[in-house]
């Protein structure tokens, strides 16, 4: 306190040197809280040129739309505030991903007034707490990103800049509670509890009583756990590799005019390996969903099984330059037309070029086929309208990470 203007004012009784003490600890404090919370982000931009089926009959995969086909897009900016859990046994934190822009609309994270066409949404905000059990036990309660997936929902973190389409059959989002802790250096593990297997913030799902759509009294819950096993130094080139595997098992939000949610599972395997040659690492999943969808009120409930077996491979040529490759099979069982591939194999090769030229900059360029056994996928559902097995893409993607 040796502010010659804040002893004037205390001399002429204006304030009181014992208020002043307080509120300087107390902005002493709120900068000290403040001073341990990161700022981080990217933004995210693209151009498609869509080689055969322009903007109409494009490949389901997450993230793909009419909109972005034949044009210039910003994807999203996410605006990200962590403080990340220190090494104390009482460690506290949180995160906070605010995502702006088309992307964000597909998320379905919206929980109230917003809508889906507010070109905002919530990726994650959780509080993160660790407790000391054994070798620490880490919380997050919140709405955080789901634990299965090879891909992640960010496409700068993954190899490629389109999702696959286990990617798209996966759970995106969670509100709940997730608990994680690793026994060794080789083996962890989670486990969780949230709403629903859905995205949207503070969902509730409902089960029909006595084969009405009444809800009961309490809802339904949805229950995940997952495990990752990675080599230790002592397996050689295998060093870092890892296996992973996991489910997520209950409902999703109650659906419209129904009045209740339909239960799905979701199975992953998935495993990234090391590999002799330096620079090459090769990966592996394996996506599995079942569920109850409903299409709309006439149709009523129908029974689908997706599968999608993805192989990778990543090859670091220089400091700048890196090549990715992945090959997908994907097939769903079911009666109903509107589902990805519904009664259908698709094969997919993507193929991807990335060499970081500018600071802070990812600059990739991508071409992806899709072939599907039955050529109504990518056209001929209009009368007249040739029938198309296949669709191509090539795509330019330039992230700002900051």
């Amino acid at each position: 306190m040796n502010n010659k203007w804040t002893v004037a004012l205390a001399a002429l009784g204006v304030v009181s040197l014992a208020s002043v003490a307080q509120a300087e600890e107390k902005a002493s404090s709120v900068l000290t809280s403040l001073s341990s919370t990161t700022i981080s982000g990217y933004v995210d931009t693209s151009a498609h040129w869509n080689l055969n089926t322009g903007n109409a009959n494009l490949p389901p995969y997450r993230f793909n739309s009419q909109n972005k086909a034949d044009g210039f897009n910003l994807n999203v900016v996410q605006l990200r505030l962590e403080k990340p859990l220190d090494e104390s046994q009482w460690s506290a934190g949180y995160r906070f991903d605010l995502w702006a822009g088309p992307d964000a609309n597909a998320l379905n994270t919206q929980s109230s007034g917003l809508g889906t066409g507010s070109d905002f949404g919530i990726r994650q905000a959780y509080v993160a707490l660790r407790a000391p059990v054994g070798n620490g036990l880490d919380f997050k309660m919140g709405v955080f990103d789901s634990i299965i997936g090879y891909e992640s929902i960010e496409s700068g973190n993954n190899p490629n800049y389109t999702r696959s389409y286990g990617n798209t059959i996966e759970p995106t989002t969670h509100t709940g509670l997730l608990a994680s802790y690793r026994f060794c250096e080789m083996f962890s593990a989670s486990a969780g509890i949230a709403n629903t297997t859905g995205p949207t913030i503070n969902g509730r799902a409902f089960n029909p009583q006595d084969g009405s759509a009444a809800p009961r009294a309490e809802s339904y819950k949805t229950y995940m756990g997952s495990v990752a096993i990675t080599a230790p130094e002592s397996m050689g080139f295998l060093k870092g590799s890892t296996l992973y595997a996991g489910v997520v098992s209950g409902f999703n939000e109650t659906v419209a005019n129904t009045g209740y949610g339909l239960p799905a599972q979701s199975y992953y395997v998935g495993a990234t390996i090391a590999t002799p040659v330096t620079g090459l690492r090769a990966g592996v999943a394996w996506d599995f969903l079942n569920a109850n969808t409903t299409y709309n009120s006439a149709i009523g409930t129908v029974k689908g099984d997706v599968s999608a077996l993805a192989g990778y491979l990543s090859f670091q040529a220089t400091e700048k330059l890196s090549l990715h490759g992945r090959f997908e099979w994907t097939r769903a069982d079911g009666d109903q037309p509107e589902a990805i591939a519904m009664d259908n194999n698709v094969y997919t090769t993507t193929a991807t070029v990335q060499y970081d030229l500018w600071a802070n900059v990812l600059t990739r360029l991508e071409f992806r086929w899709d072939h599907a056994d039955k050529g109504y996928m990518f056209g001929g559902t209009i009368p007249g309208e040739p029938t198309r097995a296949d669709a191509y893409l090539l795509a330019l993607n330039v992230i700002y990470k900051f």
